[in-house]
């Protein structure tokens, strides 16, 4: 077992907390050293901790405990913690939360987790009428709990689709309901994490996608396959419909899944080859020979082609292209005899980024942003384009339209507006439904803005901004500012404040910086922070943080940074290059150790956001962005909290780990670096509101003990 012992960073860590609970905070383990050097093209990189990539090395769970009681010792002993939790508790638990909608027939679903609940919730709206049709509160136990990770009702809305999963794994095991009597047929399918299923016309049955790779493993997400569900059919007898190698005319690499998805009221099925990047290659053919297993597939668009959403209306196929127009642009051509070349252009390229499309009966609604807020526009049948007035500033997470109904629902939100479900009407009016209740939380004491820095080679990198009114701009406040840049998502759009007022109550200024990498601007803002441009990323969020300096917001020494997942590639590099800038940072199942992906489930699919590790351009941007590998002994790093769940599938466990006995090895600062574990959680997806309060109580007390004037 790991030997725990007091350290000088423990020593100096008893000063930062009251003296009354300082000898009862477990010291930090020191994680057993066993370099294993590689060599990529001729460089050697030792790997010091690479036994915990491991999960079944007898000191690996015990290491976790002992990190993780550290932890819990000093974030206990905090004393604003209790006093941030019980604030916490009370926004989350006055909020209710929408997170999808879908009009199907006479029924309306949403998913929404009601004031006061523990987790997501499934509803059905008919005849005025709402009833709870999946509630997986209801099958957790005292020592896990249960998730909702996806759902599709069918066209007529009288069958559900569903995936459920244990303790945020998100390892779905996909399930059908009758709708009208609520039972749940016996078919189980596993393995269905992304399922993505689309239905017949006839709600009689779905396509599906399954993976193929053990679990736990780096083949998890490669090979996966996609299968026809018949409805009372035996799931072991579903057709393979498309397999990497089952058609000679398809080829595509291992890190590609195959999706077969259908269109209301149209005769043509589309394959679907994509993988982390926005872009997908794309394939159409009869829906009845789709069925049959007798497919001949036109292609459509390749990756090349920058195809990054599509639509169907009967015979008319929709692209959204950003090739050669990065803002994208609306194309059109048939289904039937596909092609790109002779495509019309319906929709051109402008300011806005487009960013999706749902197909209503009085025309195609696009979902689309300027830089971080939100637009909503209508693509009419009569061809004419028209802008639909939003109610406030803010995000469209997601839009959907009943191709048999006119008018769009969406769910919209903003930094000091709750999201709650609206409905876009043909008339062009749009109105809350009402079915996400309005919570009493009084925000008219906060305020937002929005400003820009100027990074160095002279880029305008928008940053927003929550606080209280009148807040002195001094140089004294402390200041939380989240980042994230990669795959071309814009991350940090306008969405509700919510547990984040809580910080803002004890006078912090919370901040959003859309760094390079993201895809406000659109693909060619995400291409300036991919792969050998991803410097520009963490550089566009040191650019943030002086320019709030240099504004008196805040100082170095109250300035605080996060981030999550991919997240933690800004984040540590950022603490690596300027440890002087910041007094604390906070990694969210952060992503530190990306040379090593090829030892985790979900690493070979990343290659195109990243780089491959067996390609010498590839190794250098790997390289340039592993924060783990990068840590200097002796350097007077930051206050650090890294966070990890047990059952990830995203981002493996031994990234944080091996970058917490990093830090807690080299750092001469004196500060604590602390790795919180939640053992039954994940990348987060699935966690529960309990879960979601306790981790930010524990962020946000961490943050407030590193950046208030002592």
């Amino acid at each position: 077992m790991s030997k725990v012992v007091c350290t000088m960073y423990g020593a100096v860590l008893a000063l930062s907390v009251s003296a009354a609970f300082a000898a009862d905070i477990p010291a930090a383990p020191v994680a057993r050293v066993e370099p294993v050097s590689d060599t990529y093209f001729g460089e050697a990189v030792v790997d010091r901790y690479r036994w915990m990539e491991n999960d079944k090395d007898p000191e690996w769970l015990p290491y976790l405990k002992q990190q993780n009681a550290h932890a819990r010792g000093v974030l206990d002993a905090l004393p604003k913690r209790d006093v941030l939790l019980a604030r916490i508790q009370q926004l989350s638990g006055d909020v209710a939360t929408p997170a999808r909608v879908q009009k199907a027939g006479a029924r309306l679903f949403y998913q929404q987790r009601p004031a006061g609940a523990n987790n997501f919730k499934l509803f059905v709206r008919e005849g005025g009428k709402d009833r709870v049709l999946v509630d997986p509160t209801k099958l957790d136990t005292k020592t896990s709990h249960i998730s909702l990770d996806w759902w599709q009702a069918s066209p007529d809305g009288s069958k559900l689709v569903y995936g459920l999963s244990k303790d945020g794994s998100e390892d779905s095991v996909l399930q059908i309901m009758d709708v009208r009597t609520g039972a749940i047929l016996k078919e189980r399918i596993a393995d269905t994490q992304g399922a993505n299923p689309s239905w017949l016309d006839d709600s009689s049955g779905f396509f599906y996608n399954q993976l193929t790779g053990k679990n736990n493993t780096p083949e998890r997400y490669l090979d996966s396959v996609a299968r026809f569900h018949k409805l009372g059919g035996d799931p072991a007898k579903d057709p393979l419909l498309m397999k990497r190698g089952l058609d000679p005319a398809i080829a595509y690499e291992k890190i590609q899944g195959p999706y077969i998805g259908t269109s209301l009221h149209s005769a043509t099925a589309l394959l679907i080859l994509a993988d982390v990047r926005p872009e997908k290659r794309i394939y159409a053919a009869p829906l009845r020979d789709v069925i049959k297993g007798k497919a001949k597939w036109q292609q459509v668009a390749d990756f090349a082609d920058e195809v990054t959403d599509v639509d169907m209306d009967g015979d008319d196929l929709y692209l959204l292209s950003t090739k050669d127009h990065p803002r994208g642009r609306l194309l059109k051509t048939s289904a039937k005899a596909p092609s790109l070349a002779k495509a019309s252009e319906i929709v051109a390229e402008s300011k806005l980024v487009l960013q999706g499309m749902a197909r209503a009966k009085d025309g195609l609604y696009l979902r689309a942003m300027d830089g971080g807020p939100s637009t909503l526009q209508r693509l009419g049948n009569d061809g004419k384009l028209t802008t639909i007035a939003l109610p406030f500033e803010g995000t469209l997470r997601e839009i959907e339209a009943d191709p048999n109904a006119p008018g769009v629902l969406a769910v919209l939100t903003g930094w000091l507006e709750p999201a709650g479900i609206w409905n876009a009407a043909a008339d062009g009016k749009m109105t809350d439904t009402g079915i996400t209740p309005k919570p009493a939380i009084d925000t008219s004491a906060y305020t937002t803005e929005r400003r820009y820095a100027t990074a160095k080679d002279g880029t305008q990198i928008p940053y927003s901004l929550i606080y209280k009114k009148g807040l002195k701009m001094d140089g004294k406040n402390p200041a939380f500012i989240s980042a994230y840049g990669s795959y071309g998502s814009a991350a940090y759009t306008p969405a509700f404040a919510g547990r984040t007022l809580a910080l803002a109550d004890q006078g912090a200024i919370i901040g959003y910086a859309n760094v390079r990498g993201g895809g406000e601007f659109g693909r060619q803002w995400h291409r300036a922070g991919q792969l050998e441009n991803k410097p520009n990323t963490w550089r566009d969020l040191i650019a943030v943080c002086e320019d709030m300096n240099a504004k008196g917001y805040t100082s170095p020494e109250h300035l605080a940074i996060g981030g999550r997942s991919a997240g933690g590639i800004t984040m540590g590099r950022a603490l690596e290059e300027r440890p002087d800038l910041f007094a604390a940072v906070v990694s969210g199942v952060g992503w530190h150790n990306p040379l090593r992906y090829v030892a985790e489930q979900n690493g070979y699919g990343e290659e195109p956001e990243w780089g491959a590790i067996a390609d010498p351009a590839g190794f250098k941007a790997l390289k340039s962005i592993d924060s783990y590998q990068q840590v200097v002994d002796g350097a007077r790093y930051p206050a650090i909290m890294l966070t990890t769940g047990v059952t990830d599938p995203r981002v493996a466990p031994f990234h944080p780990a091996k970058m917490a006995a990093r830090l807690q090895s080299a750092t001469a600062s004196g500060k604590p670096v602390i790795l919180r574990v939640d053992f039954d959680a994940g990348h987060g997806m699935g966690s529960t509101r309990a879960q979601q309060d306790a981790e930010s109580a524990d962020t946000y007390a961490f943050i407030l003990s590193q950046t208030t004037a002592k």
